[in-house]
């Protein structure tokens, strides 16, 4: 089962990263204004989903995982329910949850509606890059890059060798994933969009699963890497229509290794 002492400690961190994580998004979601335990047991649920916690393939209760993680059944039952309105789980009726499965058909329309949100961020981006904030998305998405390369470089980092070896963490290709998200969300957040947040919070699983699918190919952490060194060196140079069809093109990557 899931630990209570753990339930407990992840709302202390939690309770910090609501106020200075905006990365996914957590204001998009549909959990509006709930209760705080109703957040925490969402929160949690989610950190389970994305961190591969819960099997994909379990039905799992409502009542048994609000006995496990130590809450009543209220809080749980309205977390639940904005999970599946969030396109993480599917609810069966009288029975619980399973996690939600990646069609071939959410997989090919989640990546065209980042490519029309990321598209058009990465223009503006580009046209106002050497304003004070243009030059503040650059030292972030900078940053990002060095975790990139650091994960990736790692012992047991993802990089074609470990993946071809099996000798690869789970660990640190989640990180590598986590750092990937980053990266394009903070490009969203540059525009101040708060519809394109929601969408991306919205299809944030989805996201979650195809990016998982592509980077567990050997070789394909570090096409990444390349493609987003790439990207950051036209926005940095200004050269907009470059930027838009980079990302394009790396966003298309996963539809792309799939059909091949």
């Amino acid at each position: 089962g899931i630990p209570v002492k753990s339930f407990l400690l992840t709302w202390k961190e939690n309770s910090y990263k609501m106020k200075e994580r905006r990365y996914f998004g957590e204001g998009g979601s549909s959990m509006g204004q709930k209760s705080p335990l109703q957040i925490q047991a969402y929160e949690y649920l989610k950190d389970m989903i994305l961190s591969g916690k819960l099997d994909p393939d379990v039905l799992y209760s409502e009542t048994r995982m609000s006995a496990e993680i130590g809450i009543s059944r209220t809080p749980m039952r309205e977390a639940i329910q904005c999970l599946s309105q969030d396109g993480y789980i599917t609810v069966v009726p009288s029975k619980g949850f399973m996690l939600r499965k990646l069609s071939e058909e959410d997989m090919e329309e989640t990546i065209q509606i980042r490519c029309a949100i990321e598209g058009f961020c990465a223009h503006k981006a580009a046209a106002e890059i050497e304003t004070k904030k243009g030059q503040r998305l650059l030292a972030v998405l900078e940053r990002l890059l060095e975790k990139q390369e650091k994960i990736l470089g790692g012992k047991n980092g993802p990089s074609r060798a470990n993946l071809e070896s099996g000798t690869c963490s789970k660990a640190a290709l989640n990180q590598f994933m986590d750092y990937d998200h980053q990266f394009h969300m903070a490009l969203i957040e540059y525009v101040g969009n708060q519809e394109f947040e929601k969408m991306f919070q919205r299809s944030l699983y989805l996201i979650h699963l195809t990016t998982q699918g592509a980077l567990s190919i050997p070789g394909r952490t570090e096409d990444t890497l390349k493609e987003h060194r790439m990207f950051y060196s036209c926005l940095k140079n200004g050269e907009g229509d470059a930027a838009y069809k980079l990302m394009l093109v790396h966003l298309m990557m996963p539809l792309t290794l799939h059909l091949t």
